[in-house]
């Protein structure tokens, strides 16, 4: 890496070619919001918080009893976790028939928050650039593992981002997974548990019966087939082609069919699985 008046050059590896160069701005006010970012989510008490939100909202006082720590410090990790955006808060008031009506603040997980960080995450960790702080690579790495392990535990899993199943997640527990959404005419070739069936209201997604793609595994690796949908099936805005075996990374965006009624499915695979 080297430095010409206010640019940096960063170098980084790419598949395709045996070095190449990156241009950056010298501004460095990302590099330091990035590692902000991961300071406020690498803490446990902080995703327990984020767990106990996705059950339901609470106030600063439920959400201390339900993690088990001092009203102070809860309200002191909650306000780090709207900084980066993660959550918000609402304004209240008790039941005005009660004695003394008292304002409170009730906090809640922002629609598709939960998902786009543990996105940001895994695209942060395969960026693997030399930076200027030699120590974030480090920190992403340790924070992806630690979201993965405390919302996810151990297995794989599709997260679906937009649409009537948004936030859904699908655990890959079997070694042959069909995608598709749903065919009330026969169901019996849908294997309840083990496919990932997706609501009527993707109407550009094959039905399962005729799988829109299927998901195989090869030993620790996990592979995407299109199955000759109409619609098509992108990795990461890339096209997959028609009985083409892909292997999928933690992080990486499945996009079935495109638009409002196509499906969006975010991959998690923890380290080691």
């Amino acid at each position: 890496m080297r430095e010409t008046g206010s640019r940096t050059w960063v170098h980084q590896n790419d598949p395709g070619e045996k070095f190449r160069t990156v241009e950056g701005l010298g501004d460095l006010d990302p590099l330091a919001e990035l590692s902000e970012y991961l300071d406020v989510l690498s803490n446990s008490t902080r995703l327990k918080i984020l767990k106990c939100l996705e059950k339901k909202p609470g106030t600063t006082r439920e959400i201390s009893q339900e993690v088990e720590t001092s009203y102070e410090n809860t309200k002191k990790h909650l306000d780090r976790l709207c900084q980066i955006g993660v959550i918000k808060k609402e304004a209240g008031i008790t039941d005005p028939r009660q004695k003394g009506v008292q304002l409170f603040w009730e906090y809640s997980l922002v629609p598709g928050g939960l998902e786009l960080m543990v996105r940001n995450l895994g695209l942060f960790s395969h960026m693997k650039m030399h930076i200027v702080r030699n120590d974030i690579s480090e920190k992403i790495d340790e924070t992806r593992k630690m979201v993965s392990r405390e919302l996810f535990g151990n297995a794989p899993v599709l997260i679906v981002l937009g649409g009537q199943d948004d936030g859904m997640a699908f655990s890959l527990s079997h070694d042959i997974i069909l995608i598709g959404r749903t065919d009330p005419e026969k169901q019996a070739l849908v294997s309840p548990g083990q496919d990932l069936v997706l609501s009527q209201g993707y109407s550009s997604v094959s039905r399962v019966s005729r799988p829109h793609a299927r998901l195989v595994r090869n030993k620790k690796t996990w592979c995407i087939e299109d199955c000759g949908s109409r619609g098509g099936t992108t990795i990461n805005k890339t096209p997959l082609g028609q009985n083409e075996y892909v292997p999928l990374h933690d992080g990486d965006l499945i996009e079935l069919s495109k638009g409002t009624t196509g499906a969006k499915l975010l991959v998690i695979i923890p380290p080691g699985t």
